[in-house]
C-alpha cells in the first residue's frame, strides 16, 4: 500500500491557529512535570540532573487554564508528559478535570508505566483516548542497563492492564546504537499477539549531556524491511508523526518515528509546553513564549492567545532550522521538555 498525498487538507475554518507555513495546529502537548523514576541513559546523565523547584513549574490550575485558551484557539488533540506524568501529585484528577474542558476531543497520555498500573480503572473510566507506553526492552538486564532500574515487572504489569481494559495502546521504543535485532524482533511480537502499535523511534539529542556530534540511528526503515520482508507500509491520515506498517498475521501494527531525521516536518500540527510553562512551536527550539510569567503577571485571555498566534505565525519551517537557531551546546533532558 502507499501513503497518502503529504499535502495538508484545507484548514479548518474555526481553527485560528494557522503557522506561516499553511499548517493548522490541533495538537497540544503539556509535559506536567520533568520528575521521572527512572534514569535513561538516552534522557538524562547517570548523576542526574537538577529538578525543577515546585513554584517554576505550572499549577494544575494554571495548565487547565491554558488548555482552555488552546482549545478556544483550535487545540482538540491534547497529550499529558512528563517528565512521568504519575510522578505528580494529583495528576489523575487533572486528567479526569482536562477531559471535562470543552473543546478537548481526544485525550491521551504518554508513560513510563511504572507507577501507571493502580491508575488503569480511573483511565478506563474517563474514557481515555490511548495511552502510550514507553518500553525500550523486554530483557530483564538490558532494562536495568538503559533505565539504570528494575522497573520491567511494574511496565509490563501496566501493558497488560491496559489490553485488558481496551483502552488503545501503543509502545514507544527508543532504538539505541546497540539494541539488537532481537530485541526489536521480541518487542515486534506484542504487535503480533496484541491489538496494538509498537513504534520504534529514532535517539534524539535530549539526553542532557554536553553535545557529542551527529548520532548513529542507522536506517530504521531498511533495518525494519530486513528484518521482517513481509511488512507493508499503510495508508494513513496525515498529519502524523509515525510511519506505520502492517505484518501479515499480526492483530497490531509496527511503525517508526523519525524523530531526529525530522521527514515528517511539513505536516507537524502541534505544539508545546513545558513544565516550567514555555511553549514550544518545534521540539528543537528553545522555547518561544513565556506562558508562566504572562499568567502570573495577570495577562488577560486575549493578550495570551494573541501572543500564541504571533509565535504560531512566526514557526520555523523544520526541526533543523529550529535546532540551526537554538545554537545549544548542551542537549537538554528529554524530562525537562516533554517530548
Amino acid at each position: 500500500m502507499t501513503e497518502l498525498d503529504t499535502n495538508y487538507p484545507d484548514p479548518i475554518s474555526d481553527n485560528r491557529l494557522i503557522d506561516n507555513h499553511n499548517r493548522p495546529i490541533t495538537y497540544l502537548r503539556l509535559a506536567i512535570t520533568d520528575r521521572c523514576n527512572l534514569r535513561c541513559r538516552y534522557c538524562r546523565p547517570e548523576e542526574g540532573v537538577p529538578f525543577i523547584s515546585h513554584d517554576e513549574i505550572l499549577t494544575f490550575e494554571e495548565l487547565e487554564h491554558l488548555v482552555t485558551i488552546f482549545c478556544a484557539l483550535g487545540i482538540n488533540k491534547v497529550r499529558v508528559t512528563g517528565g512521568e506524568p504519575f510522578s505528580r501529585r494529583g495528576c489523575m484528577p487533572f486528567l479526569t478535570r482536562l477531559q471535562k474542558i470543552d473543546g478537548v476531543q481526544h485525550l491521551h497520555i504518554t508513560t513510563n508505566g511504572v507507577k501507571t498500573s493502580r491508575f488503569l480503572d480511573e483511565l478506563a473510566v474517563i474514557g481515555l483516548d490511548s495511552i502510550n507506553v514507553s518500553l525500550d526492552t523486554l530483557d530483564y538486564k538490558r532494562f536495568w542497563k538503559i533505565t539504570r532500574r528494575d522497573y520491567l515487572e511494574a511496565v509490563l504489569q501496566t501493558v497488560h492492564g491496559v489490553l485488558a481494559r481496551d483502552i488503545p495502546l501503543k509502545i514507544n521504543s527508543v532504538v539505541l546504537k546497540d539494541t539488537t535485532d532481537d530485541e526489536i524482533i521480541q518487542l515486534a511480537k506484542l504487535a503480533r499477539d496484541f491489538p496494538i502499535a509498537v513504534r520504534f523511534i529514532e535517539k534524539m539529542p535530549f539526553s542532557g549531556t554536553v553535545r557529542s556530534g551527529k548520532l548513529e540511528n542507522g536506517n530504521l526503515s531498511q533495518r525494519l524491511k530486513r528484518l521482517f520482508p513481509a511488512i507493508e507500509k499503510e495508508t494513513y491520515v496525515l498529519p502524523t508523526t509515525a510511519r506505520i506498517f502492517s505484518m501479515p498475521g499480526y492483530k497490531g501494527k509496527l511503525g517508526i518515528i523519525q524523530g531526529y531525521s525530522r521527514l515528517f516536518c511539513s505536516t507537524c500540527n502541534k505544539v508545546r509546553i513545558t513544565p516550567t510553562g514555555m511553549m514550544k512551536t518545534c521540539l528543537y527550539d528553545n522555547g518561544v513564549l513565556n506562558l508562566k510569567s504572562m499568567l502570573r503577571k495577570g495577562a488577560g485571555d486575549q493578550e495570551i492567545e494573541s501572543a500564541i498566534i504571533n509565535c504560531v505565525q512566526n514557526r520555523c519551517i523544520s526541526g533543523h532550522e529550529a535546532e540551526l537557531n537554538a545554537k545549544r551546546g548542551k542537549e537538554p533532558s528529554m524530562a525537562s521538555i516533554g517530548g
